[in-house]
């Protein structure tokens, strides 16, 4: 079985990332080769997925296989930066530079100079850092914050998002020019409902993985409890199934996982593959389709005030309340980063949150002009 697995570490604990990612079903297998077909050149690569599909796990293989694989791989999250300080941490910064900068330090780039960066949730980058970040691309140099002086760096770009960039630049919120840049070769990995064959590969390895932590060996995973995994929509895509086989392990008895002892979600699955859906729901969009265009004429009758205002707060109300309250969900599900979803809900009262505890975003002025309909 051809399994690849991310480094060992406490903080994989609280993780959405996926942990393992294997090889054997047919849509996986021809994932795996074409894999092997970019990851011994050095152009930059695109990695789309969902939440917990393993984007990062496909970026590290690319990485291994590269002639990179001796120099460093350097994993950052674009979502997790203040705006303010996504640059700095980007690119480094000078002392001085900023209230707080007590020393110089280097960036992202500098630290992953000779090898690989994986720029995870890309498409969260605020509108100027992009323009930065495509610059750095083209000329293969950074200039740290407070600093004039450019800084040589190559690296091998890897950026995985869990949005539509396509969208996202016909909405204004991402750069067209940046997007070709960064995609290069692409990677689409489908989710886990839409190959099967991963599924129960993944479930032992982690009763192996975990079993071995809590002190237990040569656990059976019981027929019955096979096919419940292998009936599940899998929403949360390979983590849920890790987080799932987890808690089975806690609660079974006799060293036998039984269907009992599995735990499922119930959330809606909402970032769908066409090739995992029924043939049943190919006539669906034409259905709704004509359901909203009976809305919306109802809405140009009544002629409410700030139409298109009221439209996108009643849209993400409506996608949060159906992904029940999951912020991550309903981001995907509408296409949008979690930031700018997270901001919206926000503004429009669906959740809230202390602003005393460094938001993430200037939540009194958060990005409307991102959201479009």
């Amino acid at each position: 079985m051809h399994i690849v697995t991310l480094p060992d570490t406490p903080l994989l604990a609280t993780s959405i990332r996926a942990t393992a990612q294997v090889f054997e079903d047919p849509r996986s297998r021809a994932l795996l080769a074409r894999l092997e077909q970019i990851a011994p050149s050095d152009a930059s690569v695109l990695v789309i997925g969902a939440t917990g599909t393993g984007k990062e796990l496909g970026a590290r293989h690319v990485h291994q296989l590269s002639d990179r694989r001796q120099g460093p791989f350097v994993a950052v999250n674009c979502g997790a930066f203040a705006e303010n300080l996504v640059e700095a941490e980007l690119f480094g910064h000078e002392k001085g530079a900023f209230t707080g900068a007590l020393t110089t330090k280097a960036g992202w780039f500098e630290e992953a100079h000779g090898g690989t960066l994986f720029l995870d949730e890309i498409g969260d980058l605020p509108m100027a850092i992009q323009v930065k970040l495509l610059r750095v691309l083209q000329e293969r140099e950074i200039v740290r914050v407070g600093s004039r002086k450019s800084i040589p760096v190559d690296v091998r770009i890897v950026a995985a998002t869990n949005v539509a960039l396509e969208k996202a630049v016909a909405a204004g919120r991402f750069r067209a020019d940046l997007y070709y840049r960064i995609n290069v070769a692409r990677l689409d990995l489908p989710p886990l409902q839409a190959r099967p064959g991963d599924i129960l590969p993944l479930a032992r390895h982690f009763v192996a993985r975990h079993g071995r932590r809590l002190g237990a060996r040569h656990i059976e995973l019981e027929l019955q409890a096979q096919q419940k995994l292998l009936r599940y929509s899998w929403p949360g895509n390979i983590r849920e199934l890790e987080n799932a086989i987890h808690h089975a392990l806690l609660v079974c008895s006799d060293q036998r996982i039984r269907e009992a002892d599995l735990q499922l979600s119930e959330l809606p699955a909402v970032f769908h593959d066409s090739a995992a859906q029924p043939a049943a729901a190919v006539d669906a969009p034409h259905t709704a389709d004509a359901l909203l265009q009976r809305a919306f004429d109802q809405l140009f009758e009544e002629q409410p005030e700030r139409l298109h205002e009221h439209v996108a707060d009643g849209l993400v109300q409506a996608a949060y309340r159906y992904c029940q309250h999951n912020q991550v969900h309903t981001a995907e599900l509408l296409g949008l980063s979690r930031n700018i979803t997270r901001a919206h809900l926000i503004r429009i009262g669906a959740l809230v949150v202390n602003k005393r505890r460094a938001p993430l975003l200037d939540l009194d002025n958060p990005p409307l002009a991102h959201f479009s309909i």
